[in-house]
């Protein structure tokens, strides 16, 4: 049962990211700086991983870098034919999946099946764990992970490990900015890039 708090878990909500060894989302060059990760996205494992750990999804968390830089590059690899087709899979996906983004600044939101949230990610999610669906997932961003770690919301933290050392930049986990929290290991593979890709799922205690 869930804590004082928590909603019921009826739906999963997973995280899925990659992190550098040393903790980092992004270079010291800012939040752009990213190019670390490249190798270990477009691998075999990489590709097949985004196929298995959105198939259950039926709702997908976005911030606005996201939301805009997936919107414009993901529709068009869906009818690509050069494309490889675990790629097209996870295009169509993401055509059709619900789209919830979170932006202060955005006025509207134009992918199809895509809507701007009306609340704080925590509150989405408490909404959208009363309705009918498959898992909830955040596509690695970063703002929205956080705020649910923090309000207990999150189910599932996917992350790819990538073997690189980036030196500075931003971290995920910051000292005083996460609530501690227990996590189980589910399951653990390693990529043809020598990524290990962990999947932990949250303890949760209390009644």
């Amino acid at each position: 049962m869930a804590s004082a708090g928590e909603t019921s878990h009826t739906r999963t909500v997973v995280a899925n990211i990659s992190l550098s060894l040393d903790g980092r989302i992004a270079g010291s060059a800012g939040e752009y700086d990213m190019s670390w990760i490249v190798p270990h996205a477009v691998s075999d494992g990489a590709r097949s991983h985004m196929v298995h750990i959105t198939g259950t999804a039926t709702t997908a968390l976005l911030g606005r870098k996201n939301y805009q830089g997936f919107s414009g590059y993901w529709p068009a690899v869906a009818d690509d034919d050069h494309a490889d087709p675990r790629d097209r899979t996870f295009a169509r996906w993401l055509n059709e999946v619900e789209k919830v983004v979170f932006s202060r600044t955005l006025e509207q939101v134009d992918w199809h099946n895509a809507r701007l949230a009306t609340a704080d990610p925590a509150a989405t999610v408490k909404q959208l764990r009363q309705l009918e669906g498959g898992d909830i997932i955040v596509l690695a961003s970063v703002s929205v992970i956080r705020q649910l770690l923090d309000a207990g919301e999150l189910d599932r933290l996917s992350i790819t490990l990538c073997p690189e050392l980036v030196g500075g930049g931003e971290r995920l986990f910051t000292d005083g900015a996460t609530m501690s929290s227990s996590w189980s290991l589910a399951s653990t593979s390693a990529t043809d890039t020598g990524a290990i890709r962990l999947l932990y799922d949250r303890i949760r205690t209390g009644g």
